[in-house]
């Protein structure tokens, strides 16, 4: 494989990194993969090293952010461990992105060096986009099932390309992704045919080129379609009917991380959220929510010992209180909804946990090595996929932190009647990109549920998100912040939310079709 083939592909990789926060350059999305897919499709190998090297550019740029981990010193961790620690994290994220990239490649070219029947000759290009296509999104919906998570090519267009993201309604991050991959396939696909025109010395005429011109010219006409018709859905009001509105009081915390677990940092939580919850229940808010881990106690001794819970059974706000529950000797990381009473009527316990953050993958081998990136004596166990949060308003659909990446969580909770979001997350031992792109992720799963959605962080971006995806509100970074503000229970049902990633099953059917009748025309 040729040095500039390899060096392009890094290029166009760290162009399509450039489209998340903190660029926010969405619009390179429908064209970042072009030079890629132009590599695979005319590479004489399987293009192994270009697309590791476009999956790295990619990953390695919008992931990079987990570098703000370090330093751990606070944990107990040495300043170069740290680094060292922060560093080899980024690198198997970022890898583990690139083989996604690289397996798509080696199956892409394989198809496409396969001999095709006459009758499919003609329509050679269109087979390429939807294999293409088909490959990718079965490949992120691979691994959308795994522990490591987080930069499908949907992700590219949030929060700020709001047009295309009403078609996630449609079947979740698959239909955004198919229209991604598909776009730049029709565009990379007629660049081939008019490269293949000119290096043949073929006599160009206007007739030749109209005709190698027509992939090119769909792919734009789709792409204004596709952006038009979710303007459309867009532009739709949203009801607000008083009998269903829910107002929601914020508190961002803002306690540092490097204190939290501690003794300074336990007392600046109990007084800072104390206190907020004193100013909103003097606004008359219906639903207080704190961030994860708010108060970064055993719950069962906030009741017996904190003064929030007395103030709490005195102002007789219901709360969604971050902090942590028990499970025999293990803990989770919990979100309790505590009534007017005082009493804890429902339980949600984070079910998609940190790697290395909150538990130890292959925990025999790397234990020893690694316990340390815990600040906790026990390990913390995931919830059930299947609980529910229920609440004085209705059933929540709930996430804490890395849940808001996966959405057939939030699709899980929505199909059991959740009529409402509430997010709670830290977010404080990263860089300020990631709360960015954790809003991103949030505003990605309000839409395809079509639903309101509050968010409470530690030390932001806490927020409110309309069905549609638009901001309502959010804080400032590294702020005490309180916020008041309205959200409306929702039944809707999308179709995503009704019959879950049913684009994937189709593509898949489409493709054993196609394989079938290559293998009978043989």
């Amino acid at each position: 494989m040729r040095p500039k083939n390899i060096i392009l592909a890094l290029i166009s990789g760290i162009v399509m990194g450039l489209t998340v926060a903190p660029f926010n350059l969405f619009f390179l999305a429908w064209v970042a993969l072009i030079p890629l897919w132009i590599i695979v499709r005319k590479a004489s190998d399987f293009a192994i090293l270009p697309s590791l090297a476009w999956g790295c550019g990619y990953h390695g740029l919008a992931l990079f952010w987990i570098t703000g981990i370090h330093p751990m010193t606070w944990m107990g961790v040495p300043w170069l461990s740290s680094l060292l620690i922060a560093i080899l994290v980024w690198l198997i994220i970022t890898f583990w992105g690139a083989i996604l990239v690289s397996i798509w490649s080696i199956l892409f070219k394989f198809i496409s060096s396969w001999k095709l029947d006459n009758k499919l000759l003609s329509f050679q290009s269109l087979l390429m986009i939807f294999v293409g296509v088909f490959l990718w999104c079965g490949l992120e919906k691979t691994w959308s099932y795994g522990p490591l998570w987080w930069t499908s090519l949907s992700f590219t267009q949030s929060p700020n390309n709001l047009a295309i993201l009403q078609l996630l309604k449609i079947s979740g991050p698959t239909t955004i992704t198919s229209l991604i991959v598909g776009v730049n396939g029709f565009l990379a696909e007629g660049l081939i045919k008019l490269s293949d025109l000119y290096s043949q010395h073929k006599i160009i005429n206007k007739i030749a080129i109209a005709k190698d011109l027509k992939l090119i010219i769909i792919g734009i006409v789709l792409l204004i379609f596709i952006h038009l018709l979710g303007f459309s859905i867009y532009i739709q009001p949203i009801l607000k009917p008083q009998n269903k509105a829910i107002k929601v009081g914020i508190i961002q915390g803002n306690v540092p991380n490097e204190i939290k677990l501690y003794p300074q940092g336990w007392r600046e939580a109990i007084e800072g959220y104390t206190k907020g919850y004193k100013t909103l229940a003097q606004q008359k808010v219906d639903l207080i929510i704190t961030p994860e881990t708010a108060l970064p106690f055993n719950f069962n001794s906030i009741k017996l010992n904190s003064s929030f819970y007395q103030t709490l059974l005195t102002e007789k706000i219901p709360t969604l209180l971050g902090a942590f529950g028990e499970n025999n000797s293990n803990f989770t990381n919990s979100l309790f909804m505590i009534n007017s009473d005082g009493k804890n009527i429902s339980q949600y316990d984070k079910v998609n946990l940190v790697p290395l953050g909150e538990y130890i993958p292959f925990h025999s081998l790397l234990g020893n090595i690694i316990d340390r990136l815990s600040p906790l004596d026990a390990h913390l166990i995931a919830g059930d996929k299947e609980q529910n949060l229920n609440t004085p308003f209705g059933k929540a659909i709930v996430g804490i932190c890395y849940d808001s990446a996966f959405s057939e969580h939030f699709r899980r909770q929505t199909r059991k009647g959740g009529e409402f979001i509430l997010t709670a997350s830290n977010n404080a031992h990263y860089s300020s990109t990631m709360p960015a792109q954790h809003h991103a992720q949030d505003v990605m799963r309000a839409i395809e549920t079509d639903r309101w959605e509050a968010r409470a962080t530690n030390t932001g971006y806490s927020g409110i998100v309309d069905p549609h995806g638009r901001t309502i509100w959010i804080s400032n970074l590294n702020t005490y912040q309180l916020y008041n503000g309205y959200i409306y229970l929702r039944q809707t049902q999308t179709l995503y939310v009704k019959f879950g990633d049913w684009l994937i099953k189709l593509l898949f059917l489409l493709f054993i079709t196609y394989l079938l009748f290559i293998y009978i025309n043989k």
